[in-house]
């Protein structure tokens, strides 16, 4: 689901409702550590709303335990999909 390399993490699956649930609960961990991680989303091939719900609470838990998180190949559907709820410049990119 999340494939780990150092800092970056690597999302694995579609961020879709179908699988934000176990994608938001896989990332948890890291995310309570006080790292600088980036999100490669280069092979997330769908991504909806509840995808961004996903990265936009990463990113919450990320911010509180010290850390940050910026985003690496982040697809169109999603980009766009940011922009339309005004979050593009909430999410730094790597």
């Amino acid at each position: 689901m999340i494939e780990r390399e150092d800092h970056r993490l690597q999302v694995q699956v579609p961020m879709t409702m179908d699988t934000a649930s176990a994608l938001l609960e896989a990332g948890l961990p890291f995310f309570a550590q006080p790292s600088p991680w980036v999100v490669d989303l280069s092979r997330v091939e769908q991504a909806d709303s509840a995808g961004l719900a996903v990265l936009l609470e990463w990113l919450r838990r990320s911010r509180a335990a010290g850390g940050s998180m910026s985003l690496h190949a982040v697809p169109a559907g999603l980009a766009a999909l940011a922009s339309l709820y005004d979050l593009d410049e909430v999410f730094a990119r790597a």
